[in-house]
């Protein structure tokens, strides 16, 4: 049995090994109970050393993708959420360049795996919100995003929840680095950290789910970048629509409040 020193605490199995919390402790253990000190240097639990760094690693970027949208996350995230994302990071990981155990994760070259993301896989954005949208559009320095959706009749093209009398589209974005094996340190380090995590929202005012909304709607989410951002970070770009309830002038969320994706990566 070891004990989890990693600030990010995993829970499941992985390559032969189970992690688990007992008295409020993080542990690792393997089904024949092998003691850490050969798990850390038997020659013959290489491979599950391997999976415990890369898991780990993988965990780790995962946690700072849901930091980035925090704010968005606590409207329209869904149980089991850390797993899923987890599991894209592990996708990238297997995508990146290095040795097993020390693979890169690397997002822009492989943003195909981030976009079209669900918050909540059981209701899709587009399955919600059908008008004819544009893409957002990201600026040269990819610090500002702008999100331009046309007028559209709100009976025809949303799927009103019941309860709901008006709702509000969003955009937010969230800067996620390239995370790389550091040799020196002997662990994975994020290659931008001073702008990993970043992010920036912009909320349309409620309109009334009856007839047009009554314009175009332009959100503009500003990162506040003084310079280009480098190609080891990138923009992940979330769109998404939120209900409400309007009782004596003011607005209150539904429980089921919305859907958001991650519409683009840049």
């Amino acid at each position: 049995m070891a004990i989890q020193n990693s600030f990010v605490k995993i829970k499941g199995s992985i390559g032969g090994l189970t992690f688990y919390e007992s008295d409020g402790k993080s542990l690792i253990r393997t089904e024949g109970g092998v003691d850490r000190n050969r798990i850390m240097n038997d020659p013959n639990y290489r491979r599950t050393r391997e999976n415990m760094q890369e898991f780990g690693a993988a965990a780790a970027m995962g946690k700072s993708f849901r930091i980035g949208f925090a704010g968005i996350g606590r409207e329209v995230s869904s149980k089991g959420i850390a797993g899923r994302v987890t599991g894209i990071m592990k996708r990238l990981n297997r995508a990146g360049e290095g040795i097993r155990g020390e693979r890169s994760f690397t997002v822009l070259p492989n943003k195909q795996m981030l976009e079209g993301f669900q918050f909540q896989p059981d209701l899709p954005f587009r399955s919600v919100l059908y008008a004819p949208l544009e893409a957002p559009v990201i600026d040269a320095n990819r610090s500002v995003v702008t999100w331009t959706v046309p007028d559209f009749n709100t009976e025809n093209y949303i799927q009103i929840p019941n309860g709901a009398t008006h709702a509000r589209l969003v955009l937010h974005v969230a800067v996620l680095s390239d995370y790389v094996f550091d040799e020196n340190l002997q662990t994975y380090r994020f290659v931008n950290p001073e702008v990993n995590e970043r992010q920036a929202a912009a909320y349309s005012p409620e309109f009334l789910l009856k007839g047009m909304v009554g314009s175009d709607t332009v959100l503009t989410a500003d990162l506040g970048l003084s310079a280009e951002l480098p190609e080891t970070a990138s923009v992940l770009i979330g769109t998404g629509i939120l209900f409400y309830q309007r009782i004596n002038g003011l607005y209150y969320a539904l429980t089921n409040n919305g859907t958001f994706q991650i519409s683009k990566v840049g």
